[in-house]
């Protein structure tokens, strides 16, 4: 069977993304998935002057966790149209350990926020940049306004329910042809 990584790209104890990137998770169907928090990696931020310290080892443990993974769902928490600080500072340092931080395996990246775009900025920063660092395949799902279309812990709008669905089932096969 098949392993899943899902985390949200956001280290907030409130984070709409982890609850989406785990609800995408609880809809595999022929694969085991972990979530992981972000906010449990403790690493500074990302300069060459950190680098030559060496690496944290909280980021080498990030990094080499990423190799038990055949796919992973990331949902990225969008601050004034682009990556959450703290994401990018782990992508950053991730990205120093080995540039392929997605291991060449498929990615289901997501997003959303309370508005109406549902993270369209970053989500398209994502899929611009994942793909240079190891994403093999990359499927997306964007929901807009988060708390009019998430309630208990799922999607209460059939057509975003349908949507995500899909979108799961083809980031399930793709990571079940590796």
């Amino acid at each position: 069977m098949k392993k899943i990584l899902a985390f949200a790209g956001s280290t907030s104890s409130t984070s709409i993304n982890k609850q989406l990137a785990t609800f995408a998770a609880e809809n595999l169907e022929n694969s085991t998935f972990d979530v992981i928090d972000l906010a449990t990696f403790k690493v500074p931020v990302y300069s060459e002057d950190e680098e030559k310290n060496g690496f944290p080892e909280d980021i080498k443990s990030f990094t080499t966790s990423l190799d038990s993974y055949d796919g992973f769902i990331v949902s990225l928490a969008e601050h004034n149209g682009s990556y959450a600080a703290a994401f990018k500072n782990i992508f950053d340092w991730s990205s120093r350990i080995n540039v392929k931080v997605f291991r060449d395996k498929p990615l289901l990246l997501m997003a959303t926020s309370p508005g109406g775009m549902g993270g369209q900025f970053v989500l398209s920063a994502g899929e611009q940049r994942f793909s240079r660092h190891g994403a093999s395949d990359i499927v997306t799902f964007s929901l807009p306004s988060f708390y009019d279309n998430f309630k208990d812990g799922k999607i209460t709008g059939e057509d975003l329910l349908i949507a995500l669905k899909e979108q799961v089932n083809t980031f399930e096969k793709l990571v079940n042809e590796q």
